[in-house]
């Protein structure tokens, strides 16, 4: 537990830092609008299968593909990511159901 909020904290300390000038150089992750429904396109699973597969309310899901909302924070990472990698994503999330090892 201590070596998790050591770490939390020096990550906190250096983007104050990089935030104040301090710090030139840093790995920002940045990402742009994302087509929710070409994902799941190329996915290819119904609004249904793909809410379920991810952890997202297919209210949530409809509101994203329509444009109403769209996706903030953990969502929107795990969706670049299911965008880059949808097999490796699955097979990831599929392993940890089945081995009763759930969100770790």
């Amino acid at each position: 537990m201590v070596s998790a909020f050591s770490s939390i904290k020096k990550g906190l300390t250096e983007a104050i830092d990089y935030s104040e000038g301090k710090i030139k150089k840093a790995v920002i992750h940045e990402f742009g609008p994302i087509d929710v429904k070409k994902i799941r396109a190329k996915v290819g699973m119904s609004q249904s299968e793909f809410a379920s597969a991810f952890g997202i309310s297919v209210s949530t899901l409809r509101h994203w593909e329509r444009g109403d909302r769209s996706p903030q924070g953990p969502a929107l990472v795990l969706l670049n990511v299911v965008a880059k990698e949808p097999r490796k994503v699955l097979s990831a999330l599929e392993s940890s159901v089945i081995t009763g090892k759930k969100g770790q």
